[in-house]
């Protein structure tokens, strides 16, 4: 398994922005898709976005796509998350997960790799 850390969470205001990264150690980073997670009170646990193992193919949930961006760095071990025109819907405990399955593979069981979670909190 892979070790993940996220960091970068915090408080703004609506239409703010923020970058979570998420530091990956342990076994090799780039042989895992990565994703991004997120679960509001009282809600499920979400995917909201997935970038491949080598970066070339990302996709991302219709309550995000156009105001989120996820990327990579290999040689970093490192996954990012660019978050712009925040919303208070937005708010949530933002999770980074690695999963060593096939591209298709969406559900929080597939990923077999967790970080401890980062707070994202938008005020209106």
């Amino acid at each position: 398994q892979v070790q993940l850390v996220e960091s970068g969470g915090g408080l703004v205001q609506a239409g703010g922005s923020l970058r979570l990264s998420c530091a990956a150690s342990g076994r090799t980073f780039s042989g895992y898709h990565m994703g991004w997670f997120r679960q509001a009170p009282g809600k499920e646990r979400e995917l909201i976005t997935l970038i491949s193992w080598s970066g070339g193919r990302t996709d991302y949930a219709d309550s995000v796509k156009g105001r989120f961006t996820i990327s990579r760095d290999n040689a970093k071990n490192t996954v990012y998350l660019q978050m712009n025109s925040l919303k208070p819907e937005d708010t949530a405990i933002y999770y980074c997960a690695a999963s060593s399955g096939s591209w298709s593979s969406r559900l929080a069981q597939d990923f077999g790799s967790w970080g401890q979670g980062t707070q994202v909190t938008v005020s209106s």
